[in-house]
């Protein structure tokens, strides 16, 4: 698989937003808001933590991927792409 799945992902999350279907997660989280997406990013922050600590890669990587996902639609909430953040940690490696 490749790492353009992320953008993938973030055009899946975009027509989430603008279409808003019915028993779709994200369209949930989108309409719960802002403050309840970020929480739900620092809760996934706290639980890879915590598999972190532990020998079970499976559960690591699991949670990581959560992460990834709820950062995805945190960002696409406040109006930003993957590639902002890309921008920012290429102009950190020059």
């Amino acid at each position: 698989m490749s790492i353009n799945f992320l953008n993938e992902l973030q055009e899946l999350i975009d027509s989430r937003k603008e279409q808003m279907p019915e028993n779709s997660y994200t369209t949930k989280l989108f309409q719960k808001g802002i403050n309840k997406i970020a929480q739900k990013v620092g809760e996934e922050a706290v639980e890879l933590v915590i598999e972190s600590k532990d020998d079970n890669d499976d559960l690591f990587l699991n949670e990581a991927a959560d992460l990834m996902y709820h950062l995805i639609v945190l960002l696409t909430a406040k109006g930003y792409r993957i590639d902002d953040v890309v921008k920012i940690l290429e102009e950190r490696h020059k």
